[in-house]
């Protein structure tokens, strides 16, 4: 595995109904720039994306944010990173993030979250990146999912490596360290660079 110098976050443009959640995207904003690892993030000021990104900015760290334009001109672009990509969809936004990053986490969100970082679990199955994906937990959020996943194994769905090539937990020294020492997972090149261009 790289050494992860650009890690990609996922997580709501909410904060959630627990502070816990705000706690959570404070302490992993601060332990990216303590480890000096850049965020990179969908550029929003609102909820656990600009708590996340302002702890980064904050702690002295570097912050690449990837946002439409639509949503620039919404008013919710945070104006003070590092550096803002605007770009014209959704789908250039996402491949745009997979660039920028050697690894993504999830920090709890809602339907954006699970639509990005499963997109991303999806391109590993099909061989396009050999890149750490993992969910940082907090109160449980991600412990339904866990338990999906492992049903989709069950069930024939999905193959015993491809979920076991997913991290879950809580504890952020513990995924820092699984992320090093990640081997790129198991799955073979299915389709090729050209079918994830925007």
């Amino acid at each position: 595995m790289p050494h992860i110098t650009s890690l990609c976050v996922y997580c709501g443009s909410a904060n959630g109904n627990d502070p816990a959640y705000l706690a959570l995207a404070r302490d992993f904003g601060t332990e990216l720039a303590r480890r000096g690892v850049a965020l990179v993030y969908g550029g929003g000021k609102v909820g656990l994306m600009g708590t996340v990104a302002d702890a980064v900015l904050t702690a002295g760290g570097k912050v690449v944010g990837v946002i439409p334009r639509q949503l620039v001109e919404k008013e919710v672009a945070h104006t003070g990173l590092t550096e803002l990509v605007v770009v014209e969809t959704m789908h250039q936004r996402k491949t745009r993030m997979y660039e920028l990053s050697d690894a993504f986490v999830a920090l709890p969100g809602g339907f954006g979250t699970m639509d990005e970082m499963f997109e991303m679990l999806t391109w590993a199955q099909l061989g396009l990146h050999r890149y750490p994906c993992a969910f940082l937990d907090v109160r449980g959020y991600y412990a339904g999912l866990k338990t999906l996943m492992s049903h989709m194994v069950d069930e024939g769905f999905v193959q015993p490596g491809q979920r076991d090539s997913v991290w879950f937990g809580s504890s952020m020294p513990e995924l820092f360290d699984w992320m090093i020492d990640y081997d790129g997972g198991q799955a073979a090149r299915v389709i090729g660079p050209a079918s994830i261009r925007a």
